[in-house]
């Protein structure tokens, strides 16, 4: 697990500096603080920070092939770099190192672009040919690793993280304004867009060429659905899941660290657990995070409760409110883009724990609700639309009827009327929002004059839409899964997932998004993930041997981190002064007026919690990020 980092000029007489390319490293140094590597040749550089996981003697970077005409940056895990270096030793090529990183140098030789198919793991990489003056880069299937990029015009400058870009005197540090309002539509930012105008994400499952200044984007994989005419049973596709994981976990593992489990007490991290423990050669370490104060809701428990059946060395950690708000700057900072995940702080505390028990590889049960069917989110849009469906005409009563619970103070229950008429490709933007959550709907008296002209707020919701229309053939659920996989999962999961892990300088795996647990899921009859009431139904099954029925049963929670709670009392003026600060940047974009109302609205209990937690992530970024350049927002105005 490292930071990877560089630039190519257009102009091949333009050589990049070697101090250029060394703040850039430098800024990403919690990524690799075990060492660091560069190549400069003429207009390409290329950047390295290592964090030593596989091969701790001889598997420093940048690594090339035999003649020096081949250059790989790479970060991640090729969790099949075993089988792929026998095949590639059989067909002549010498390797000088034990490293998984190698492997993608000499397989580059072989196939090309096309080499990216073949790995499997987690990998965002930028490799090099000095022959044909050509810079590929690739990033892994799901968007497990990250990896940004910006083209100037004159050169084509990429980074594991943002700031390492920013680092550029020829990047022009500008807002992107279009993605504010993208941010509180889905509070996370779908797509390959950033809040900085002209960076960009490079998207899950492609890969990026640069020669003669030329640029070209390919995507590689995909997610299908496909299932067979004559699918296994129910039984028999448990069989053959239980040996997928088996084999998955096994492989995950692969390190010359010591390697633990990051434990919250549900299903999909204690199944983890529950094979990791099969193939660990020594005692594993479990983490799990706790909260100060009365009345949360505390997984330590079950997480207990799963470290006492698989006897782990386990660890606990607790966060307060004073905790939270001291990190939240941090977490601006290392999140880079604004997302609406107030776990990952709790994420970061707990593998900060990891770190300091030196433990620098976790395991997570990350990506089985993507899966295989987790959220209550699906099956209750299901039924919604089975009824939708069963109404026909008459769906105004339905809608009735749902209004009616809610005025009842069946207030969930109530909140279906709205989905009533529209359709699921209409509503649903992922399972963290619709057109009918708050940000939505307060929208014209939330944004001000200015900024409401400028936007084209109906765009906001193209990146669901869009991949809706992919799928529009699928069953409903097949259709929300794959919204969730190409949205949900590496544009808010995952991207928290890294960043708050390698800012404590320790790398996470998921097992669970393995393309080959996807793709096998997505083979499965529906019934066989969600059925009436059951969710994840075969994965349940899979587990139902080896974990605990007291956690298999409970009702998913989440990670349950009191932070609504922190912000109405510890950190109410923390909060206020933050988000309506003269300084926040909030104030080009927002009434105070209509700030102030929802956060007094947040106060009295009305919820919001989501709503308010966004726009001091908001006000953070502008202050973490000063000295940007007007937006084009701005300058119209």
């Amino acid at each position: 697990m490292c930071g990877i980092c560089g630039k190519l000029n257009f102009n091949r007489q333009n050589p990049v500096g070697q101090g250029l390319l060394r703040q850039m490293m430098d800024m990403i140094q919690h990524r690799g603080p075990d060492g660091s590597g560069e190549f400069l040749s003429g207009p390409v550089g290329l950047g390295h920070r290592r964090l030593s996981i596989i091969d701790l003697d001889t598997g420093g970077q940048p690594m090339s092939n035999e003649d020096g005409t081949v250059w790989v940056v790479y970060n991640g895990e090729i969790y099949n770099f075993h089988e792929l270096r026998t095949e590639l030793e059989e067909k002549g090529h010498h390797f000088k190192s034990t490293t998984d990183t190698e492997v993608i140098v000499h397989l580059y030789e072989e196939l090309g672009d096309q080499c990216v198919a073949r790995l499997r793991g987690m990998f965002a990489f930028a490799l090099w040919d000095e022959r044909k003056q050509r810079l590929l880069l690739a990033r892994d299937r799901v968007g497990v690793k990250p990896l940004y990029y910006t083209n100037t015009g004159k050169s084509l400058i990429f980074a594991s993280e943002i700031k390492s870009l920013l680092v550029d005197p020829d990047v022009e540090r500008r807002v992107n304004p279009h993605a504010i309002d993208r941010f509180l539509t889905y509070y996370y930012l779908p797509g390959n867009e950033t809040l900085f105008d002209g960076i960009f994400k490079l998207d899950p499952g492609h890969y990026l060429t640069v020669q003669d200044g030329r640029t070209s984007v390919e995507q590689y994989w995909d997610l299908r659905f496909e299932i067979p005419p004559c699918p296994p049973s129910f039984d028999e596709a448990v069989d053959v899941l239980r040996e997928l994981l088996s084999r998955t976990v096994k492989d995950h593992m692969i390190s010359d660290v010591p390697v633990g489990v990051l434990l919250s007490g549900g299903v999909d991290s204690t199944g983890i657990l529950s094979y990791a423990t099969q193939h660990a050669d020594r005692p594993m370490h479990t983490f799990t995070m706790g909260f100060s104060g009365a009345n949360f809701q505390d997984e330590r428990p079950y997480a207990k409760l799963a470290s006492q059946k698989f006897g782990t060395i386990h660890h606990e950690i607790s966060m307060s409110a004073n905790d939270f708000r001291e990190f939240l700057p941090k977490y601006v900072w290392h999140m880079e883009e604004p997302v609406c995940e107030p776990p990952a702080i709790a994420l970061y505390f707990v593998s900060q724990l990891a770190r300091q028990s030196s433990v620098k590889v976790l395991l997570s049960g990350e990506g089985g609700d993507e899966a295989f069917g987790g959220y209550q989110t699906y099956r209750n849009l299901l039924i919604l639309e089975k009824l939708k469906s069963a109404c026909g005409p008459a769906k105004g009563l339905l809608r009735l009827g749902f209004q009616a619970l809610g005025h009842a103070g069946y207030k969930r229950i109530g909140q279906y009327a709205n989905l009533v008429e529209p359709t699921l490709a209409e509503y649903y933007l992922s399972r963290t929002a619709t057109p009918y959550t708050p940000f939505n709907q307060r929208k014209p008296e939330l944004y001000n004059k200015e900024f409401a002209a400028f936007l084209d707020m109906q765009s906001s919701g193209i990146p669901t839409r869009r991949l809706f229309e992919q799928v529009s053939d699928q069953p409903l659920l097949n259709r929300m899964l794959y919204v969730d996989t190409k949205t949900w999962l590496p544009d808010d999961l995952l991207v928290k997932a890294d960043k708050m892990t390698m800012a404590a300088s320790v790398e996470l795996r998921v097992p669970l998004l393995d393309y080959r647990v996807l793709e096998f899921a997505a083979s499965l009859p529906l019934h066989y993930k969600v059925n009436g009431w059951k969710l994840k139904r075969i994965l349940k099954a899979a587990l139902v041997e080896t974990v605990p029925q007291e956690i298999l049963n409970r009702k998913k929670t989440g990670f349950p981190v009191p932070y609504d709670d922190w912000m109405r009392k510890e950190m109410k003026d923390f909060v206020f002064d933050t988000i309506l600060a003269t300084n926040a940047g909030l104030d080009s974009y927002f009434c105070k007026e209509a700030l102030t109302n929802l956060l007094q609205s947040h106060q009295k209990g009305k919820g919001y919690s989501k709503e308010v937690f966004s726009l001091l992530v908001l006000a953070l970024w502008h202050q973490q990020f000063a000295g940007l350049s007007p937006s084009p927002f701005e300058s119209v105005n």
